[in-house]
């Protein structure tokens, strides 16, 4: 996969898109490429996982139910360096350990429709020195010139761009079509939804700013007597004062009366109107965007019945939506650890071992067990 020739070339090689030249390079005439029509929603992925708690909750639960895994080779010698090379490989700035790197290499899949990764090579101490995941806003894929050939234009100058080692370059698209091959973005569909909802946590937060800080109106209604209508400002603005003193005396936690003659009226503002209820139209939005998610409600903390719980069909559902995105990442993963071999001296491949997602899985594992060993057993018994 990596031959000796090309770990030879540089001590430590940098990241692909750091060292990379455009066709134009070789006299080539460069190829223009329309910008895709997903990068001006990428912003927009990003600020509803930043402005919907809830959507970047069921993120990190597919992220911490799915990357649960082990890479396996079959020889103890092998085995031993494929741990060590699990624990300690560097994922830059972003920590260490394989697991990791499969949590963001997942974490950019789910939220932009496509992820790239790149093998970096130390060649003094012929080891993988890191992985590299480069920002998918930064470019995108298209066809080249043969058939599965894949070229990587740079989003600045709408370009091609020449890669040095492309067989150390992986790539993962989500849920790709004929019009989108570039892959889907998982909460494709999803803002719709959300900007009505971002409205109605605005509007909360409005009302409550206008009805939820009580304010009192007081009205002085001066008598038909002509002492009184000629006192009428004076006596108004006394009142204004002493209401104003008794409130501030309020805030410091003394109790203050308000004594008052004449017919004075004191209301408090937006006691008589009617709050709209958001806890159907909130609810039905939440519904609509979770299920595009896969998760149960009550795992998000949702209590929406008083007897949910997860049955055997969610589990059902669950379990394949996350087998899906273990098949995604199954291929990166061996492309990794298979030059991690390589590069220690073995020709052997590696697998990978995933765990079973959750406890339900491994009762109902055990219960086929007991049902399959019990039915043989009949059957045995019936033969003989």
């Amino acid at each position: 996969m990596f031959g000796r020739k090309s770990y030879r070339k540089k001590t430590d090689q940098k990241p692909v898109f750091s060292g990379c030249s455009a066709s134009a390079s070789s006299g080539r005439q460069p190829l223009k490429i329309a910008p895709s029509p997903l990068i001006f929603e990428y912003g927009l992925y990003e600020d509803l996982r930043a402005k919907v708690p809830i959507l970047d909750a069921c993120f990190g639960k597919i992220i911490r139910l799915t990357t649960d895994f082990r890479l396996t080779a079959p020889t103890k010698a092998a085995q031993k360096v494929l741990d060590e090379f699990s624990r300690s490989v560097s994922l830059g700035v972003s920590g260490k350990s394989i697991n990791s790197f499969a949590d963001l290499y997942l974490d950019t899949l789910l939220t932009y429709g496509k992820a790239m990764g790149e093998v970096l090579i130390d060649a003094k101490r012929r080891r993988i020195s890191a992985i590299s995941v480069p920002d998918p806003t930064l470019f995108r894929i298209t066809a080249g010139g043969g058939y599965g050939e894949m070229r990587i234009a740079d989003l600045c100058s709408n370009e091609p761009i020449r890669l040095a080692d492309p067989e150390r370059v992986f790539y993962t698209t989500l849920n790709p079509s004929v019009r989108d091959p570039e892959g889907v973005p998982i909460l494709r569909g999803i803002p719709a939804f959300a900007n009505v909802l971002m409205r109605i946590y605005e509007c909360i937060g409005q009302n409550f700013d206008r009805v939820g800080n009580v304010r009192y109106a007081v009205t002085y209604r001066p008598s038909s007597d002509p002492s009184d209508k000629a006192l009428a400002k004076e006596r108004a603005m006394e009142i204004a004062r002493q209401w104003s003193e008794g409130m501030k005396n309020s805030g410091s936690g003394e109790v203050s009366d308000f004594v008052a003659v004449g017919d004075v009226d004191i209301k408090v503002i937006g006691a008589d109107n009617q709050v709209l209820d958001t806890e159907i139209p909130v609810r039905q939005l939440l519904e609509q965007m979770i299920s595009k998610l896969s998760i149960p409600p009550f795992l998000l903390g949702l209590n929406w019945s008083s007897t949910e719980r997860m049955s055997s069909q969610q589990a059902d559902i669950l379990t394949s939506e996350l087998e899906y995105y273990r098949r995604l990442l199954t291929p990166a993963l061996v492309q990794i650890g298979n030059a991690a071999l390589r590069l220690a001296g073995y020709d052997c491949g590696c697998e990978v071992e995933w765990a079973n997602i959750n406890l339900q899985d491994e009762e109902a594992l055990a219960a086929a067990r007991l049902s399959n060993a019990r039915a043989m057993e009949i059957e045995k018994r019936l033969a003989v």
